[in-house]
């Protein structure tokens, strides 16, 4: 039978296991006296701190304070201690070698059985590296990687934040919304990585003009938002959107090249255009697309006129239905061939005459329909009618080409070569009848994908014209990339031949370049006689507006085509007998 240990057997083991955990455990430990002097650590509390027992026994613990922790935070610790006989929480020390450190600490008092205080045991683990892991996810949680400003969520808020003490103190801020103009452009262009780089170096220069009370986040692609607490008056926003686009107007080196960028922004306030963070930015958001369709590299202040909410929703309702309804109607503008003063071809526009509403401009319509996704089927409507109608106006001239405008929505899909291809074979209309009309910004932003979708359309017949040629934002040194036949000067500058010497150099300029790359030229927005006289003397190709004919519906396009091949062959067939005389 085994013998029992004794009690003094018993408490030898006991002080040798508890000597093992001291020794083995990887948490700092330091036990001292009722006076605080320390009589024993552990080697982790060397690993910690650098201190060998050696160096550290006899003395306060206090030769371990970093100075970050003021004389109210240890006088609170030892009251605890005094009063409750433990304390427990974060505190910052300082190792041998003088670097700062965060641990979590607990001390507790040991007691003789008559209740006096005999020793006091802390135990400590070093949480600096989780507590730089929690600051790093609380970074990537708020914070934009790439431009190391506030995102979405931390600028959410800060908004919140400020409206409850805007409230509180009745004070009124502002919220800007910037969109840089023509950043997708740059990069496809340039690349990704010469993206990045513009990014940063924006937000950095947005940051030299702010005050340190305002705040700066990125919540998008290209997309800013700034907010300018405590206004006096409105117009310190003002100033401060006209400086941020002054201050970018300056080029940025990127990679060796210059680049330009400009931003148009909206503004709204608080409280007058909103009181919570989605209205405000809702709102802002909108004085910025407001900006961007008059023109870019300007501002915006909100104004409820642009609160279409209801009616927008109306107005996607009637849309949604507009096709089956057989709402939609196309309108044909001829264009003119200068040499040989025939109809060359007709532009389709398209037209909506909703039965509640009236006529709709397309200027309303059209960005609701790609908005929605619904320029798709209109689109293809288009076409479909487009064809139709073509094949009644060959019965005037078989050579008449038909023009019809493509959306930049439409055009990015991936199928829209096979859509376009199949609409035209099921109409039984050949694709060299048919001249595709795509704007710069259409065709610009991805410039190799675009090349790529018009070599197709081509191959398969059909014509392709850059229409609004000037007002976008493409090289000329592009053109000659661009399997394109035709180019459409805006009629913007046509408008102002008159009037500036400029514009009518740009002109001059377009039909000369064009016609090197072996292009043709229409010029819309005709009007004058005066304005044709100088087309037709600087050889421009066709012409298209007024000065022609507005645009008209099917039935008095066909009796004007009628009236005009009849004039056209009186004339040739007079002239013709007056040269043989």
């Amino acid at each position: 039978m085994q013998e029992i240990p004794s009690a003094l057997s018993q408490t030898s083991m006991f002080s040798e296991i508890v000597a093992a955990i001291i020794e083995h455990t990887d948490e700092g430990i330091i036990i001292t006296d009722a006076q605080g002097n320390i009589l024993l650590t552990n080697p982790a509390f060397e690993t910690v701190t650098g201190y060998t027992l050696e160096e550290v026994i006899g003395k306060n613990p206090n030769i371990l304070q970093s100075g970050l922790h003021d004389h109210i935070f240890y006088r609170q610790m030892w009251n605890d201690l005094q009063e409750k006989g433990m304390w427990k929480g974060e505190i910052w020390n300082k190792r041998k070698n003088g670097e700062i450190f965060v641990e979590w600490l607990t001390i507790k008092a040991v007691k003789n059985e008559r209740g006096e205080t005999t020793n006091y045991v802390a135990i400590f683990s070093d949480i600096t590296h989780h507590k730089r892991t929690i600051e790093q996810l609380t970074k990537l949680a708020n914070y934009d990687l790439l431009t190391n400003i506030p995102n979405r969520q931390l600028f959410k808020k800060r908004l919140e934040n400020l409206i409850e003490t805007s409230r509180r103190h009745q004070q009124q801020f502002a919220v800007l919304f910037l969109d840089l103009d023509r950043f997708k452009y740059i990069n496809d262009e340039l690349g990704h990585h010469s993206g990045d780089l513009l990014l940063k170096k924006v937000a950095s220069r947005l940051k030299q003009i702010l005050k340190t009370k305002d705040t700066i986040a990125r919540i998008g692609s290209d997309e800013f938002v700034i907010i300018l607490p405590n206004l006096k008056h409105l117009r310190e926003a003002v100033r401060v959107a006209e400086n941020i686009i002054e201050m970018l107007k300056a080029p940025f080196s990127i990679d060796g090249k210059e680049v330009y960028i400009s931003t148009s922004i909206g503004i709204s306030f608080y409280p007058n255009d909103g009181n919570d963070v989605e209205t405000l930015l809702r709102n802002a958001d909108r004085a910025m697309r407001k900006a961007k369709k008059s023109g870019r590299n300007h501002f915006e202040v909100y104004h409820k006129e642009l609160d279409g909410n209801g009616e927008i929703i109306v107005l996607e309702n009637y849309l949604r239905k507009a096709i089956e309804r057989q709402e939609f109607v196309l309108y044909y503008q001829p264009q003119m061939d200068i040499k040989t003063k025939k109809i060359y071809a007709v532009e389709a526009l398209l037209r909506w005459n909703q039965p509640d509403i009236g006529f709709i401009s397309p200027l309303q319509f059209i960005p609701l329909a790609e908005e929605t996704g619904l320029i798709i089927p209109i689109s293809e409507w288009v076409l479909k009618q487009a064809c139709q109608d073509l094949k009644i106006l060959h019965q005037f001239d078989q050579q008449l080409k038909m023009g019809i405008n493509i959306s930049a929505v439409h055009f990015q899909q991936g199928d829209f070569v096979k859509k376009v291809s199949m609409i035209t074979e099921k109409m039984n209309v050949h694709p060299r009848s048919i001249k595709l009309e795509l704007t710069e910004s259409t065709v610009m932003p991805n410039a190799r994908q675009s090349i790529d979708k018009l070599v197709k359309l081509k191959q398969l017949g059909f014509k392709i014209a850059i229409d609004d040629f000037g007002t976008g934002f493409s090289s000329l040194s592009y053109l000659h990339k661009f399997p394109i036949d035709i180019l459409k000067i805006d009629q913007s500058f046509i408008r102002n031949l008159s009037k500036y010497e400029g514009d009518a150099a740009i002109v001059t300029a377009i039909i000369t370049m064009a016609h090197s790359l072996h292009l043709r030229v229409v010029a819309e927005g005709v009007e004058t006689q005066k304005q044709y006289q100088f087309l037709e003397k600087q050889q421009c190709d066709f012409v298209q507006g007024y000065y022609v004919s507005k645009p008209m519906p099917l039935e008095e396009l066909q009796v004007f085509l009628c009236e005009w091949n009849t004039y056209i062959n009186t004339e040739t067939k007079n002239i013709n007998t007056e040269t043989k005389k």
